[in-house]
């Protein structure tokens, strides 16, 4: 390292002289040590340091080349330093809108497949619905009783309008929420008549069980009604 204060030769007596100063010369490490120095900010010990190290940056082509070439680092870091950073704000927005659409079509892919599978469930109610009650309007194979006949067939009739309000939710599920109101009132009543029946013995519990069907399709037509509404889209920047 260089001394920051340089030796003092004590004065001499009479007319001589005084001694030359230490820093006549420094190397190259010393030189560029105290040039590093410089270019931080720092000043040389004194004077005559100073004027060593400038008097070798002449005389040494290296030291030269090294003092150029920190200098061009000084001022690449000062400009790097000054610049502003780049504005990501457009990039970081884009961002968020692409991972709310890959959301998006992720919610509808998932509600896609519940749909069609409530369809298919309600659709396959309404055939069976449909496959008991057309022979039942049809045919009264055993029964002689005109009024019981009668009955059989208006209840029939019912069952197969119902049934086919059943197919048209099924093949167009938007529709279905219209039909929820219907078929939650209709298992309402037959669940509420079959239970005074039951508890009046007019009835058994095991005749009255077919129309668990009713509370069945009403629960599927109302699940329908909802995969049916299109979600909202996800609020994005």
């Amino acid at each position: 390292m260089i001394p920051t204060t340089p030796a003092r030769h004590p004065l001499p007596a009479g007319n001589q002289s005084p001694p030359p100063p230490d820093y006549t010369s420094v190397d190259c490490d010393t030189a560029r040590a105290a040039l590093s120095a410089i270019l931080d900010g720092e000043t040389p010990g004194d004077q005559h340091e100073g004027d060593a190290v400038h008097e070798h940056l002449l005389t040494c082509p290296g030291c030269a080349a090294w003092h150029a070439r920190a200098l061009e680092l000084r001022e690449a870091a000062l400009a790097s330093s000054a610049t502003e950073p780049p504005d990501l704000t457009e990039r970081v927005l884009s961002a968020v809108r692409e991972d709310g659409r890959r959301q998006e079509v992720y919610a509808e892919s998932l509600l896609a497949g519940r749909r069609r599978i409530l369809r298919i469930a309600v659709g396959v109610a309404a055939v069976v619905q449909l496959a008991l009650a057309v022979p039942a309007l049809l045919t009264a194979t055993g029964i002689t009783d005109f009024q019981v006949v009668h009955t059989s067939r208006e209840m029939a009739s019912f069952d197969i309008a119902v049934a086919v309000g059943f197919l048209l939710a099924a093949l167009r599920p938007e529709r279905a929420k219209a039909f929820v109101p219907v078929a939650v009132v209709l298992a309402v009543c037959l669940l509420f008549s079959s239970s005074l029946d039951v508890a009046q013995g007019m009835r058994a519990l095991a005749d009255e069980t077919g129309h668990m069907v009713a509370c069945v399709q009403a629960g599927l037509l109302w699940l329908l009604g909802r995969t049916a509404v299109r979600p909202p889209r996800p609020v994005t920047a």
